[in-house]
């Protein structure tokens, strides 16, 4: 931990809680289960706290949320770091995939301050979320705005369709 941040047990418990999928879980848990989160540091950059109101959760997709790509996407500030992580729904030419994605937003508008630490403090971050396959480094809108780019980075060529829309 070269900067000295640490990670929340509230973030762990999110992860943990997002990365396991409970077979006998009921609707509404289904419902109340995270589809996409943001993580900041806390006032004093000395944590990694969850971003209070960032969180798509996977009952508001298709009722609030149309496009929870887009709406993760407007979600992230213009002018400053976070880190992020979002389940992805994804078809191949074989299958229907849903994997984790760890992102780490950091803007060309954001101050070099923020962007040093948010850099220095992503080792943190990654060691405690054991497991994640996929991980996305992202400097702009441009670099996000398409689904290509996520959807590159889950599996290539072979998919064809991220959150339910065509690639």
């Amino acid at each position: 931990m070269a900067s000295g941040v640490t990670v929340t047990d509230e973030v762990i418990s999110i992860f943990n809680d997002m990365k396991v999928r409970k077979a006998q879980a009921s609707e509404d848990d289904k419902k109340n289960r995270k589809k996409a989160v943001l993580f900041c540091l806390s006032d004093d950059k000395k944590n990694i706290i969850l971003e209070e109101g960032k969180e798509i959760l996977v009952g508001d997709v298709g009722t609030t949320v149309k496009d929870p790509f887009l709406h993760f996407v407007k979600m992230l500030p213009p002018d400053d770091c976070r880190y992020a992580l979002y389940d992805a729904c994804y078809a191949t030419k074989e299958s229907k995939k849903e994997d984790l994605v760890f992102i780490f937003w950091a803007p060309e508008a954001a101050p070099l301050k923020s962007k040093m630490i948010y850099a220095s403090s992503k080792d943190a971050i990654k060691k405690k979320f054991t497991g994640i396959k996929h991980e996305l480094q992202v400097n702009g809108l441009e670099d996000l705005k398409d689904r290509q780019t996520l959807a590159m980075k889950l599996g290539g060529s072979s998919v064809v369709t991220l959150e339910g829309e065509p690639v």
